[in-house]
């Protein structure tokens, strides 16, 4: 490697908030916050989502309720219904 081109490579906590997990991964992020994490103090970064909370790698599969889509949609256009 050439000297003095590359960024800082430091480890990170970054904090799953949706899931609560932390993960303590290497990063050339610069945060501005630091917390504590297991008697160590790390630079900081907040997601909404990782690899702990979304559903392709937690396998979990959220299903919309059909049965209420249908209901709401013939109540909300019932007024239109032709009569014969």
């Amino acid at each position: 490697m050439r000297p003095d081109i590359h960024p800082d490579y430091q480890p990170v906590l970054f904090h799953d908030t949706n899931a609560d997990v932390y993960f303590v991964i290497g990063s050339t992020l610069k945060p501005t916050q630091t917390r504590e994490y297991e008697g160590q103090t790390y630079p900081y970064v907040t997601l909404d989502i990782s690899s702990a909370s979304h559903p392709f790698y937690t396998g979990e599969q959220r299903q919309t309720s059909n049965e209420g889509r249908v209901a709401s949609f013939n109540k909300r256009f019932a007024r239109f219904k032709r009569s014969h």
